[in-house]
């Protein structure tokens, strides 16, 4: 599947070699226009000022959740249809449900590769993921 390629993409995750590692990812696989942030607070401030194709967002961080992120953005008339990737270190059951009805558009679980991400990626353009 053809991805738009300069399509900007938000990574948020409050450990920085996290961050690095998407953002290595998204290169491999033709990604140049990524931004980040460290909590959901910030990732919130960066939505307001540009528009992103994709939100990709750890699930554990502090102050604010990327689950708080993921409402605040489905809330908003304005992001609420931002295709968002939710990733967590833990695959609980109740959390994957949680995210869904949230209205997540797909999840990935640590420790994952380029190959998983693209996947998950073309299910979420796809509109398979929901």
């Amino acid at each position: 599947m053809a991805f738009d390629l300069s399509m900007p993409i938000l990574v948020v995750d409050d450990y920085s070699t996290m961050i690095r590692i998407i953002r290595n990812l998204l290169k491999q696989l033709g990604f140049e226009n990524v931004d980040d942030a460290s909590d959901g607070s910030a990732a919130l401030a960066k939505l307001q000022t540009k528009r992103y194709g994709l939100v990709i967002s750890d699930w554990n961080m502090e102050p604010m959740t990327g689950y708080d992120l993921l409402k605040e953005v489905r809330a908003s008339p304005e992001f609420s249809k931002t295709p968002f990737i939710m990733i967590t270190a833990e695959s609980k059951t109740e959390n994957v449900i949680a995210a869904k009805k949230a209205g997540v558009s797909n999840y990935i679980v640590k420790p994952f590769n380029a190959a998983t991400l693209k996947t998950k990626m073309e299910a979420v353009f796809r509109g398979s993921a929901d």
